[in-house]
């Protein structure tokens, strides 16, 4: 990308966001709408509720939730997304479970597990397992299912150990679908964590927004809902950041390769 595409680039991203906010806060400055607060408002309230009341009682144990939850989804469809594309009869047996799960949508995992198991902090956790891990498993047993056959060829000719193959060569060429499957299980993970607080948990940011609509204390409700987006955004950005420094061989032969 050209430095003068990368500033324009850069613009958009920064100067769309701020035009937005700018015409939110002009608009609802005199709004009288009890369920459309003005936006100065909302951050007043966002800084009491969010940043010194409930940060401790609900913020930190839902962010706990999410990242272990994000951790085990990541590191089990990783491991078995690499295990199905190695081993092919596996893959062909559980081919018809894979497709099934492809259509379901995960929150529907939510009442069943509730149904049979209760409510708590283990079943929130295991909600987002659950629900989060197949589209990590099927981004990575894609990835590594599609290894162009000249490297396999290099393989054979090098004689490398299946270890090395697997770590040297299948898992970097799969690098880029496996940082999407990251994405959409990052997703996951905070889409499921609010979810199941709504359902039935006591503290939490889903339950205090959820708290806040029901009570129709409409500008806690919308200062939860720019926490969650917030934050969401942040968890975001900074695995977009991990996957260009890792990645970063990857983007630049694959810039080459366009201009080629």
């Amino acid at each position: 990308m050209s430095t003068r595409r990368r500033v324009w680039h850069t613009a958009l991203e920064v100067g769309v966001p701020v035009l937005i906010v700018a015409l939110w806060w002009v608009w609802s400055e005199n709004a009288q709408d009890p369920f459309f607060p003005p936006l100065s408002d909302i951050l007043t309230r966002f800084r009491e509720l969010w940043l010194f009341a409930h940060l401790t009682s609900d913020i930190l144990p839902s962010l706990a939730i999410v990242l272990v939850g994000f951790g085990c989804s990541a590191t089990l469809g990783v491991v078995t997304g690499v295990l199905l594309a190695r081993v092919r009869p596996m893959r062909e047996l559980l081919e018809p479970l894979l497709t099934f799960l492809r259509a379901v949508p995960m929150v529907a995992a939510i009442p069943v597990i509730v149904a049979t198991m209760g409510f708590g902090d283990g079943v929130r956790l295991l909600i987002i397992v659950v629900a989060a891990t197949p589209p990590m498993l099927i981004a990575t047993m894609d990835g590594v299912s599609s290894l162009d056959p000249v490297l396999k060829d290099v393989m054979q000719t090098f004689r490398l150990s299946r270890w090395d193959q697997l770590m040297r060569v299948y898992v970097p060429q799969a690098g880029a679908q496996i940082f999407s499957g990251l994405q959409v299980c990052l997703q996951y993970s905070f889409v499921l964590m609010i979810a199941s607080e709504m359902l039935g948990a006591t503290r939490g940011i889903g339950y205090m927004t959820l708290l806040a609509q029901q009570t129709f204390v409409s500008v806690d409700m919308w200062a939860g809902i720019l926490l969650l987006g917030a934050v969401g955004y942040l968890a975001n950005l900074s695995l977009t950041l991990v996957r260009k420094r890792v990645l970063r061989w990857y983007d630049g032969a694959h810039a080459v390769e366009l201009r080629g």
